[in-house]
């Protein structure tokens, strides 16, 4: 007998709300039930998100677990700090799937460190794949073994999503240093929510790019360390700078990584081979063809992440570029597929490669 899963949505009026409603609205699978919200409870969901006309008339319920609870899936896309208290009042066969950064961090100190209260606790991983250096032997694995069954998922920052798709390959093939790794970010203004604050407004924003959490303070930035490690790496040193520039959804991260000791000779073939190994068969990542380069336009709309490496023979580094959309691989399109893996349904369901163009 066929039978769907129903899911709530906390946060609904937001973007990764909305994203998320989004994808969920065409899911074969899922049957959408309570969304809730925090000051615009009591509106109708159109108010906010106009473009998701199937659930327009939908009323906002508040963000109390009560209205949460009787549901297969919850989504929690709410503000880092607030996923933690509601998760631990909802049922443990439950799957819960954390849009903020709560869960995410394995160090408490970390956590504390980045954003200063408490930590909530580790959750699985929501990147399916994010490779692992922790099989038998040192084989690689990969996340998406860790997640079907999960009842508890953290789903990755967006910028996280991108710099560690492009450099895990070489990091966990041994040919690139995790030490000294330069990542800068061009970012969608969605990246930065829906809160009304000066520097997001049009007349500020579009014709300019404005750089921000420079110099080490980024909350992003254990969360990548974390990954590479996973990945194989020793002790990881990045410097991050994510720049917003006037689009609105998007990232185009450029993230290089000096040759490890030995590789420096390494033809660009030989190089590449660690990406398609990492990504062969995988549905949603593709390493570009040699001199073809990812834009964000190609990902619009797509749960897809596009990779492209050269070799910077003057620097002695790797150059990775990785295109994603923020809101969708990045953030609602990720959750889908680790619900999906979750649940033991297809990983692509619901779910497009396919990019939105002009």
């Amino acid at each position: 007998m066929h039978m769907s899963f129903t899911v709530a949505v906390a946060g609904a009026s937001g973007y990764a709300g909305g994203e998320t409603l989004r994808i969920l609205a065409d899911h074969p699978e899922i049957e959408i039930g309570a969304l809730t919200a925090h000051s615009n409870a009591g509106t109708q969901l159109g108010l906010h998100q106009p473009h998701i006309r199937a659930l327009a008339d939908r009323v906002l319920a508040p963000t109390d677990v009560e209205n949460l609870l009787g549901h297969d899936v919850v989504v929690l896309a709410l503000p880092h700090g607030a996923s933690g208290e509601i998760a631990a009042q909802l049922p443990p066969d439950v799957l819960v799937i954390d849009l903020g950064a709560d869960h995410r961090l394995v160090d408490p100190q970390a956590w504390t460190d980045y954003y200063g209260t408490p930590h909530a606790g580790t959750w699985p991983y929501g990147l399916p794949e994010l490779l692992r250096a922790d099989g038998i032997d040192g084989e690689l694995t990969k996340q998406r073994e860790l997640l079907a069954g999960a009842r508890r998922i953290a789903v990755p920052g967006c910028n996280v999503t991108a710099v560690t798709l492009g450099l895990q390959p070489g990091v966990a093939a041994g040919l690139l240093s995790a030490q000294d790794l330069v990542a800068v970010l061009a970012v969608g203004y969605s990246g930065a929510g829906k809160t009304l604050k000066t520097h997001l407004l049009a007349s500020e924003a579009l014709g300019s790019a404005q750089p921000y959490a420079v110099g080490g303070s980024h909350r992003h930035i254990p969360e990548i360390e974390q990954n590479l490690q996973i990945a194989g790496a020793g002790q990881v040193t990045v410097s991050f700078t994510p720049v917003l520039v006037p689009m609105s959804r998007g990232i185009l991260a450029t993230a290089t990584a000096r040759l490890a000791p030995g590789h420096e000779d390494i033809s660009l073939p030989q190089l590449r081979q660690a990406w398609e190994q990492a990504y062969v068969g995988e549905p949603f990542v593709e390493l570009m063809p040699e001199g073809q380069w990812p834009t964000t336009a190609m990902t619009t709309g797509a749960n897809t992440a596009l990779v492209q490496v050269a070799i910077d023979r003057r620097a002695g580094r790797v150059v990775t570029v990785t295109a994603i959309d923020n809101l969708v691989k990045g953030t609602a399109g990720g959750a889908v597929q680790s619900m999906n893996i979750a649940l033991g349904l297809p990983q692509t369901l619901g779910l497009t490669a396919q990019g939105v163009a002009p």
